[in-house]
């Protein structure tokens, strides 16, 4: 038996208490998605006025718009409630549900698509990739989406260094531990694709709340936060390429996968 829809038993401690503490920082600090994704959800996802798609682990929806500018029928499943009420409050039209990727409050092959887009690596399972085959069509795609910042330039992998610090079993792209669900019977195997992009702000928005916005640092007491924060406002001073600019771009890729329901 899977676990009731709103169940959030099944979702990390890190992500519950994280992301409902700073959900805020999550929509200032995560950058937005290259804009050669979009031929990449059309042309390799077929997504397309008439078809259907879940954004599944939407979050506060910062994928979702891409999903709707493709003329498909949306629906988001996010188990956090107060992510999902920021995106049901920003994207009203969008049917936005309470439910996990162990149970996806739809019927059987009753969507085209299924969207995971930064947030596999949560639930990478088999009894995950179970759920989404049982809710694909036949032939349907399962779509995943990282943005990654790209820490072949120093100061960014001085930046991943504090960050790293703190990560302690929280499940991430960057540990590969995500790829163990696969392969798997009922999916053809993931064919990957890259794009590069940048995040250009201010640094307290592009920076500061990014980090912040990673979930196993905003679930730590707030001592622990400030003395993060301090750490990176440090690292901007004394870098030549952000001390004293306005506005910055950190550099990040983006990294895709599908796999073909068999």
């Amino acid at each position: 038996m899977t676990q009731p829809a709103n169940d959030e038993s099944v979702v990390h401690r890190a992500a519950v208490q994280g992301y409902t503490a700073n959900a805020d920082s999550y929509v200032r600090g995560r950058p937005d998605y290259p804009p050669q994704l979009a031929g990449w959800l059309t042309d390799t996802l077929g997504l397309k006025p008439g078809a259907s798609v879940v954004d599944l682990g939407a979050g506060t929806g910062k994928f979702t718009p891409r999903l709707v500018q493709t003329g498909a029928r949306v629906i988001a499943v996010e188990p956090v409630d107060s992510m999902r009420a920021k995106l049901a409050a920003a994207l009203p039209d969008v049917e936005a549900l309470a439910g996990t990727a162990q149970s996806i409050p739809l019927a059987d092959a009753s969507v085209d698509a299924v969207v995971c887009a930064q947030s596999f690596h949560w639930f990478a399972s088999r009894a995950a990739l179970d759920e989404i085959h049982r809710v694909l069509k036949p032939g349907g795609r399962l779509g995943l989406v990282w943005n990654l910042r790209d820490a072949r330039v120093p100061w960014v992998a001085q930046l991943d260094a504090i960050v790293n610090r703190y990560e302690g079993d929280t499940p991430r792209y960057y540990s590969g531990a995500w790829r163990d669900a696969f392969p798997h019977p009922g999916f053809s195997p993931l064919v990957e694709t890259h794009f590069s992009l940048g995040h250009t702000g201010t640094p307290e928005d592009v920076i500061v709340h990014r980090v912040r916005s990673t979930s196993f640092i905003a679930s730590l007491p707030e001592a622990a936060r400030a003395a993060i924060d301090e750490d990176v406002r440090k690292l901007i001073d004394a870098e030549p390429e952000l001390s004293g600019k306005r506005e910055v771009t950190v550099p990040y890729e983006t990294a895709a996968f599908v796999a073909i329901k068999q």
